[in-house]
């Protein structure tokens, strides 16, 4: 959950003071690191939820402050669109339950917010992109009151010389193309992140396996088929988010460092400290903003990890005791479309960590970065139906590969780490039923276009009521 700000404008001199403060909280982290000073508990999990608010007739409602005014609840907090908030959920303990403990944590958090948006008449919907939002619907007008977000927007354009945004996406059948004056293209993509707690020593193994099934895990929770009446990829959200925030004006590629929003540069190594190095020396820093904290809370370094966004983010938090802890954020996922699903999700991701990490060659030995890299950008256009290369050089459909090999693989890795079977077998079968049939979210949203034709508002009402059903997607109707 990230903090507003005190300013949404700086001078050259905050510039200079953020640069001191992030190069010394980058060499305190590495200071720790080699003094052994991190913890090294057992795994926890976490989540956050984007959502969207909408209207009876499946239109944004950009509502966010009286809904949540409405919820005061700490764990329901605003987005950048004022027709998106975001829902987090509490840490647990990976050994204790912890699958049944996030449906029920989800679970009633979201049977909160429908409860709330009754009264209001919105209505929090789940999902990658909606497929009825409009490019005037992306205006600075509908953009969240916040020094935070108004930064952010003037930051990113400065680093474009205030050219607009050009997104050009190209799917199997159709393509989009147009420009945009904001950052504001972001907030029509809406994921669910995926929290968990490492240590020093697993640090860089785990967020390796965590790119290596990025293709897979994007896959199977596909969500975003659409965007502005175009059918493009199976989840449009990873180029449009790639292209929304591109700080690069369109004269000169890379003029201003890496791509903010991006799979990454190669593979983790050293608990993951050169990602921070390589934040600090190769990312223009966008929100200099003095928290006023002591180095050791290492909130200069935070608040500039926040501005990158690798589909696989490592985090750094530090309790109130001190304790400094690790945490992959996995990024790639749409949001929705149920609780359940949600849930089965996370089942498969940790499960494939665990397997990863227990695994007696790392997996990046035996798979290139660049085929890693490949495999997620084809998964996410074509989803299921995606071919990658695996072991071996061996290639074939990405389902096959799921059902075949992943799946158990999961299975595998949640069993040795001694999680009891009624813990996530419910859940990792629920995940193979979704991929047996091929009806993820985006396979659903197609099938009732397919049959349906209509509106896209349309769609957003169908697609809310299957919502509402509580079942997962591929027991809704079509």
């Amino acid at each position: 959950m990230g903090r507003d700000l005190g300013s949404s404008a700086y001078g050259t001199e905050d510039f200079h003071a953020f640069a001191v403060r992030l190069r010394q909280e980058t060499e305190l982290l590495r200071d720790w690191l080699q003094a052994g000073q991190l913890v090294a508990a057992p795994p926890r999990i976490g989540f956050e939820l984007e959502a969207w608010l909408v209207n009876a007739s499946g239109r944004p409602m950009p509502e966010n402050q009286a809904f949540l005014g409405q919820m005061n609840d700490p764990l329901v907090v605003p987005e950048l669109a004022r027709f998106n908030v975001e829902l987090n959920g509490p840490p647990r303990w990976l050994a204790d339950d912890p699958f049944d403990g996030l449906a029920a944590d989800l679970g009633s958090l979201w049977q909160r917010c429908e409860t709330v948006g009754e009264g209001l008449r919105i209505h929090p919907l789940m999902i990658g992109i909606l497929p009825s939002v409009r490019p005037e619907d992306l205006g600075l007008s509908q953009m969240t009151d916040a020094a935070r977000y108004r930064a952010l927007n003037e930051q990113v354009l400065a680093l474009r010389n205030r050219q607009p945004f050009r997104i050009a996406i190209r799917g199997p059948r159709e393509s989009l193309a147009l420009e945009q004056q904001t950052v504001m293209l972001e907030a029509a993509a809406t994921s669910l992140q995926l929290h968990l707690q490492l240590t020093p020593e697993n640090a860089a193994r785990c967020f390796n396996a965590a790119q290596i099934m990025s293709a897979a895990t994007v896959a199977v929770a596909a969500n975003a088929p659409t965007l502005f009446g175009r059918r493009l990829w199976q989840d449009t959200r990873i180029p449009l988010f790639e292209q929304a925030v591109a700080v690069d004006s369109p004269a000169g590629a890379h003029a201003h460092g890496l791509a903010r929003v991006t799979f990454g540069t190669g593979y983790a190594r050293d608990a993951l400290y050169p990602l921070f190095v390589e934040n600090r020396q190769h990312y223009p820093v966008l929100l200099p903003e003095n928290t006023g904290e002591p180095p050791e809370r290492l909130s200069h370094l935070s608040l500039h990890n926040g501005t990158i966004w690798r589909w696989n983010r490592p985090l750094v938090g530090v309790a109130d005791d001190g304790a400094c802890h690790l945490r992959l954020e996995h990024r790639v996922m749409s949001a929705g479309p149920s609780v359940a699903d949600v849930v089965a999700n996370a089942c498969f991701f940790q499960g494939l960590i665990q397997a990863c990490c227990q695994r007696a060659t790392p997996l990046e030995s035996e798979i290139p970065f660049a085929v890693a890299e490949r495999n997620f950008y084809r998964a996410a256009r074509d989803g299921l139906a995606a071919r990658v290369e695996w072991l071996g050089g061996r290639q074939g459909v990405l389902r096959e590969l799921i059902l075949e090999q992943l799946l158990p693989l999961a299975a595998d890795g949640l069993r040795r780490f001694g999680l009891p079977e009624a813990a996530w077998r419910p859940w990792l079968d629920l995940m193979r039923e979704r991929v047996e049939l091929g009806v993820t979210g985006a396979a659903w949203q197609l099938a009732w276009l397919n049959r349906h034709g209509g509106s896209m508002e349309e769609l957003v009402c169908a697609y809310r009521a299957g919502q509402q059903s509580g079942r997962p997607v591929h027991d809704w109707e079509v």
